[in-house]
């Protein structure tokens, strides 16, 4: 049995639509982060950066969302999450898993984080780091709206649908707070949102971690 350690709306959320997009048996283990749990020595025992997600399939412990996406596809290749090993379009693929996870989703985390960046009261510096990361936030979202409208797929690698999808759709997501422009309200990014949200495993994903309105 598969079990994925996860806290509702985390980056835990695109391994928890993959399973289901795979549709292999799993469990879901709630790590509550609002009671420190991420912190406890039974988690960190897991994961010693005390961060989530970690997947546990039979003795292999993995952290590191993108590492656990990759895992899945390549263990559960029948679901055809992402291009065959070896093609220009892996090679496409892993570009943009990689981009996600070391540049988008970072520059997200300053924004949710910058008192982690500076030092303690400095309440300027941190408003200063968040203003910054914001803007780093609207050129990555104008990057991938720009990639959507290069090809007019449905997907971000074209007609295929691919692990990457709900990647940057969980990541996308976390900006429906922004005041200004958040990814809805991009062209190309907007609908490719509602694909997102008709898909079933998308659904079954916010439904088991009950996640509330505004989706996006």
């Amino acid at each position: 049995m598969i079990t994925l350690h996860y806290y509702p709306g985390n980056a835990s959320f695109t391994p928890h639509v993959l399973l289901h997009e795979i549709g292999v048996p799993f469990e879901l283990q709630l790590v509550d982060r609002a009671q420190g749990a991420h912190k406890l020595p039974a988690y960190l025992a897991l994961n010693p950066n005390g961060q989530i997600p970690v997947l546990v399939d039979g003795d292999l412990v993995l952290y590191e969302t993108a590492a656990i996406c990759l895992h899945l596809v390549d263990s559960h290749a029948q679901a055809c999450l992402a291009p065959p090993v070896g093609s220009a379009e892996r090679a496409h693929f892993y570009k943009w898993l990689v981009w996600l996870t070391n540049t988008l989703q970072a520059t997200l985390m300053h924004y949710f984080y910058p008192d982690r960046l500076v030092d303690e009261g400095n309440v300027a510096g941190a408003a200063q780091v968040r203003a910054h990361a914001q803007a780093k936030v609207h050129d990555c979202l104008a990057q991938i709206d720009a990639q959507l409208a290069s090809h007019g797929g449905p997907w971000l690698l074209g007609d295929r649908y691919s692990a990457v999808d709900p990647y940057a759709f969980m990541l996308c997501r976390w900006t429906r707070g922004f005041g200004e422009r958040p990814a809805r309200a991009y062209p190309h990014i907007g609908p490719f949102l509602q694909r997102m949200l008709a898909r079933p495993a998308v659904q079954r994903a916010i439904a088991a971690e009950q996640l509330p309105e505004p989706l996006v």
